[in-house]
């Protein structure tokens, strides 16, 4: 078939339209010096792990246990119960300390690799919602709409695996606020993330059809991308189109990928019980930590694993009995986590892979009672104001603690982090510059961190 290009559809056809062309050219921009990060895996306890119980003690909560918190506190907003009626609850958990940091009983395993984690006990935000909270922690903003911090890391750095997905998400179950926590918002459909499933087929409707030898469907994809790249000549702005082009191809490679990415038969009897998968209440989350391993291995940008459903009492949101349900989530976690850390470490991948574990808010220090109907007195309600993460690998230094809360653990007081100000530094970590790294939509450029963010936390992290 022989078919005249104008210059236009030349550069179209080649993979170097005006569109590609314009993006290499902002994303030039994008890139900071210092950069020690190449990939991130965010572990995300869904539902919101206490602080008080896991990262940041609070002796005076046993000592005034049963009593109404002090005027001195001030009062805050909270999702259902109303903060100066409730008396405070105190924390069961033993907790030891290692060096800087204290780790809870909750996680022995994970307390094995205490000289690795940077603790951040003064995170905060205002949104005491789940979906405000989740859209904060992964959007940057509380409202729905706005990327996801995944697409914005895919869009600054660009694709490393070619085979792969650069953004991958793993599920447990259903998110209180849904997909768009993980989605590309208003970037190009090209960044949106992939769902991977740990069971059954891993990317659902990736495999060949039965009967489609390999150069048939190649043969199929070649005429397909000529009749779209012709139809997107007329529509430049049109980034469904350019990502299901993307998207094709891609699926093309990930049929030889993924099964040998989702096939664990090579890996040890050793490397699977350290990752828990040797225990059934530990198999589940441990099996999606091995994969997000194998998947920074390969050069995938951004993996993210979601601990605990929307569905009943299945996450970290602990309104009733609130140690029993961190037990529970705890045991399905701490040994997977603990096992990523040491095979990330074994195999040189830490110090330029950055691990992130959190949830989108902490608990309160005073007890939930019945208010949601669905809490009773040994629970807590959700608290924005401070609250912990910790962040390990990607060039920082572990073994500290960063910012503090006040005495009960209701507001971060000391060096406070602000979302904005994690997500700029995440970035920075990855030699991402938060200013720099923009799109236009709707009239003006909008960033991950909006118009706020410092990256001072770097410095500290590295320290």
């Amino acid at each position: 078939m022989s078919i005249d290009f104008s210059r236009r559809e030349f550069l179209t056809r080649s993979g170097m339209g005006f569109g590609t062309l314009a993006a290499n050219a902002i994303l030039a921009g994008h890139q900071a010096k210092g950069g020690t990060a190449k990939s991130v895996i965010s572990l995300f306890m869904h539902g919101g792990p206490s602080h008080l119980d896991t990262f940041d003690p609070k002796p005076l909560l046993n000592k005034m246990n049963g009593q109404l918190v002090p005027d001195s506190f001030g009062n805050v907003r909270l999702q259902f119960s109303t903060f100066k009626e409730r008396p405070i609850l105190g924390s069961g958990r033993k907790f030891t300390r290692y060096g800087d940091v204290e780790i809870s009983d909750l996680f022995p395993n994970l307390a094995k690799h205490a000289n690795k984690l940077a603790v951040i006990r003064s995170m905060h935000h205002d949104g005491f919602t789940h979906t405000a909270a989740l859209n904060w922690l992964n959007n940057g903003w509380p409202r729905l709409g706005r990327p996801s911090v995944g697409s914005w890391v895919v869009y600054g750095l660009g694709a490393d695996a070619k085979d792969l997905p650069s953004f991958v998400v793993m599920l447990e179950g259903g998110i209180k606020s849904g997909p768009p926590v993980y989605s590309s918002g208003f970037l190009p459909a090209t960044f949106q993330a992939t769902t991977l499933r740990s069971a059954g087929a891993p990317i659902l409707y990736a495999n060949r059809a039965e009967g489609v030898t390999e150069q048939t469907q190649r043969d199929m994809l070649d005429n397909l991308k000529w009749f779209n790249e012709k139809h997107q000549a007329a529509r430049n702005d049109d980034t469904d189109l350019s990502a299901r082009i993307k998207a094709y191809e891609l699926a093309f490679k990930m049929q030889m990928a993924v099964p040998e990415l989702s096939d664990l038969s090579k890996e040890s009897a050793a490397t699977k019980a350290l990752y828990g998968m040797d225990n059934a209440a530990s198999v589940e989350f441990g099996t999606r930590c091995l994969m997000a391993r194998r998947l920074v291995e390969r050069g995938v940008r951004f993996v993210q694993l979601w601990s605990g459903t929307s569905t009943g009492e299945g996450d970290w949101d602990g309104h009733k009995s609130c140690e029993k349900n961190h037990e529970k989530q705890a045991a399905k976690t701490d040994k997977g986590v603990a096992g990523l850390l040491a095979d990330l470490a074994a195999r040189g991948l830490l110090d330029e892979t950055l691990v992130i574990w959190g949830g989108e808010f902490g608990r309160t220090p005073t007890s939930d009672g019945n208010a949601n109907g669905g809490g009773d007195n040994f629970g807590r309600d959700h608290n924005p104001y401070g609250f912990s993460i910790w962040m390990a690998g990607g060039g920082i230094k572990g073994g500290k603690v960063i910012g503090a809360t006040d005495e009960i653990g209701l507001r971060a007081i000391q060096d406070p982090v602000h979302v904005h100000d994690l997500h700029a530094s995440v970035l920075a970590l990855l030699g991402l510059d938060h200013e720099k790294l923009t799109f236009p939509f709707q009239g003006r450029d909008f960033r991950l961190t909006d118009v706020h963010g410092s990256t001072s936390l770097v410095a500290k992290l590295r320290a």
